[in-house]
């Protein structure tokens, strides 16, 4: 297991990341509403929305950098794709920080020129999908933050450059024996 920051033997990094991803969706979903009927609760909902997916995905960040800097090896190929993770999740949050500022001031009134909001939170979204499919990866192809189990172990594909180069298969005595 490559996660360095955890409670209970849990990695806290995915803990975190439900927060933003729901937040940045809120917000795009917030903004689409706004500019389809210029209610000002939709507005209000998107920029609260924000505040908070911003928040989150800057205390989100913490664990994943540290398990990135220290928890995955230098010479496995997980750090290419956790570098690409990290750094779309910093572009989405880039982008969701500028549409923050943007309408924050408008909690009082309406908004004009919705449709910067709507652009900049439709890209962070695609950014955080993406950086979640990569995220994914790093889980599934990789193992980071998994502890295996010993049958786990023996199966274990050897996975460079997220290509499957071999199976690492070895048996155990009661395989063996049958």
């Amino acid at each position: 297991m490559y996660s360095k920051v955890t409670i209970a033997g849990h990695p806290v990094h995915p803990m975190l990341i439900g927060f933003p991803v729901t937040c940045y969706t809120g917000t795009l979903v917030g903004f689409a509403v706004y500019a389809a009927n210029g209610d000002q609760f939709w507005l209000n909902l998107a920029i609260a929305l924000n505040v908070v997916g911003v928040g989150s995905a800057l205390l989100a960040a913490l664990p994943g950098f540290v398990d990135y800097a220290f928890g995955i090896p230098r010479d496995s190929g997980a750090r290419t794709v956790g570098m690409t993770h990290g750094g779309l999740n910093v572009v989405a949050l880039a982008l969701f920080a500028i549409s923050l500022g943007m309408y924050v001031t408008h909690w009082n009134g309406p908004a004009t020129g919705v449709a910067l909001g709507l652009g900049l939170s439709s890209a962070g979204v695609a950014c955080t999908l993406g950086a979640g499919f990569l995220g994914w990866q790093l889980v599934q192809d990789y193992h980071i933050g998994i502890r295996l189990t010993p049958a786990q172990e023996r199966d274990e594909l050897t996975v460079q450059n997220g290509d499957v180069v071999g199976l690492h298969r070895t048996r155990s005595r009661s395989d063996r024996a049958a």
